[in-house]
């Protein structure tokens, strides 16, 4: 898990970037799950989706919108 910290010294190209890849991630777990699957770590949905909450703040902070 990456820490605040360690995302705020990210510049803004690659916390989009890793914001980008939680996305797919994120989209592929919820395809599983729609197609009736099981997913290894059910916990993993809510991890991405406070990792991108927080990357989404800090991008406001800086004044950049998605």
């Amino acid at each position: 898990m990456r820490k605040v910290q360690e995302l705020r010294e990210k510049s803004n190209e690659e916390l989009i970037e890793i914001l980008n890849e939680l996305e797919a991630e994120l989209f592929n777990i919820r395809k599983t799950i729609k197609s009736g699957g099981q997913v290894d770590k059910p916990g993993r949905v809510r991890h991405i989706r406070k990792m991108r909450a927080r990357i989404l703040t800090i991008l406001r902070e800086r004044g950049i919108k998605l």
